[in-house]
């Protein structure tokens, strides 16, 4: 490793606050802008690469905020700590993120952007023990920071493996996000503007999941289907699974198909509260079950689960919840949220004839939730020993021709 040098994230750039400091002084500019503007959930978000954002910024506001060129990496300093991600276009953010700018003459910037993930977790840990009331991390922790980095072309090939398997499950996911957009779409057609309706614990049962401590998060065959089970794309995670040896009511057992929904949120968008997703089999762990922040969804009589779903994953019922919330930093559906939806009326052959539609497109979303799993988990096991030089490109590269990326 005599090619590899220890250096600074300062050494290697310019690292700085987003300038829009104060809450109330910028928030009149974030509506009906022009510039794209980041927030920490966007960067949390990103898997890496930001190419979405939930606000814009207004060209007056632009007298106080900065705009920060496509290629920084955002740094989030606050609320969910070290998240990281580097920008597709020039974007605002508050300070609550710090931007760095790479030398390009010295450094890749997507290969800090993967140094960094393997200090993510000892980040994390020392702004928990920090003692102030909300964990963050300080802009000289960051410039302070130190890696080990190999020449440029090493870089280089090194971001390109990563890189690969991180567009493979970005394809993943958008995938994943048109067959939300599949089903929904083909139950308004199929089912049309309903000229009746019920309540929809009259089609459904909801059963709560448990109440858990963390003394019972114990390795174990049985898992906990938990919020972390939902992403932002209306996928299910497989990823979001604790495992849990505590106890559980035989109600509370989520089986392979099975329909659980999001009953809390820590997001103040409201982006999963209300959100069902379908539970696929979890190799490798005998029994799931859902935790206190989700309902199980049954179906009564003999609508088919297909039919639960297409309903739950319309905008009327993503509605209806998001009006029956309450909560600051954590947002929690009513206890009767979800029963007294108002679901359509429609014959039992309706219901089965979107059902065989869905069918085979949610089998298609389990295949790829599955590759997204295992493509995540080579990524992660690579990650560190390509960015420490213990592995090199080309052996990596055979693990991706071996994985078909």
């Amino acid at each position: 490793m005599s090619e590899w040098r220890e250096v600074t994230l300062s050494q290697l750039g310019e690292v700085n606050r987003g300038r829009s400091r104060h809450r109330p002084r910028y928030a009149e500019h974030l509506y009906g802008g022009t510039y794209p503007f980041i927030q920490t959930g966007d960067v949390k978000a990103s898997g890496g690469r930001i190419s979405q954002h939930s606000q814009t910024y207004s060209e007056s506001g632009l007298a106080q905020s900065r705009l920060w060129p496509a290629g920084t990496m955002c740094i989030t300093i606050a609320a969910n700590i070290a998240e990281t991600g580097v920008l597709d276009f020039p974007a605002c953010f508050p300070d609550s993120i710090v931007g760095f700018i790479a030398d390009s003459k010295v450094v890749d910037v997507r290969f800090i952007e993967y140094a960094f993930r393997t200090l993510k977790a000892g980040l994390q840990h020392q702004a928990a023990g920090s003692g102030s009331v909300q964990d963050n991390i300080n802009l000289a922790t960051l410039a302070r920071l130190k890696f080990l980095i190999p020449e440029l072309s090493e870089q280089r090939a090194i971001a390109d493996v990563l890189g690969a398997l991180d567009d493979k499950i970005a394809s993943n996911t958008r995938l994943i996000s048109k067959t939300g957009e599949v089903l929904e779409t083909s139950f308004a057609l199929l089912c049309g503007l309903p000229q009746e309706t019920i309540p929809f614990s009259e089609m459904a049962s909801i059963t709560k999941g448990v109440s858990y401590r963390s003394a019972d998060l114990l390795e174990s065959s049985n898992a906990l289907v938990t919020l972390k089970s939902f992403d932002r794309n209306g996928g299910y995670s497989l990823r979001g699974l604790k495992e849990y040896a505590g106890p559980f009511k035989p109600a509370q057992e989520v089986a392979p198909g099975e329909l659980v929904v999001a009953q809390t949120d820590l997001t103040q968008e409201a982006e999963v509260i209300g959100r069902a997703v379908r539970v696929p089999r979890a190799p490798g762990y005998e029994k799931l079950v859902a935790s206190l922040d989700l309902a199980i969804v049954r179906p009564r009589q003999d609508s088919p689960v297909e039919f639960l779903l297409g309903v739950m994953l319309q905008g009327r019922f993503r509605a209806h919840c998001r009006s029956r919330t309450s909560g600051t930093t954590v947002l929690h559906l009513a206890s009767d949220a979800i029963s007294t939806f108002q679901a359509p009326l429609v014959s039992q052959d309706i219901q089965e004839n979107y059902a065989s539609v869905a069918r085979p497109i949610l089998q298609l979303r389990d295949s790829l939730e599955y590759e997204m799993d295992s493509l995540a988990s080579t990524r992660d096991a690579l990650l560190p020993q390509l960015v420490s030089g213990k592995l090199r490109v080309r052996d990596a590269e055979k693990v991706l021709e071996n994985a078909g990326v």
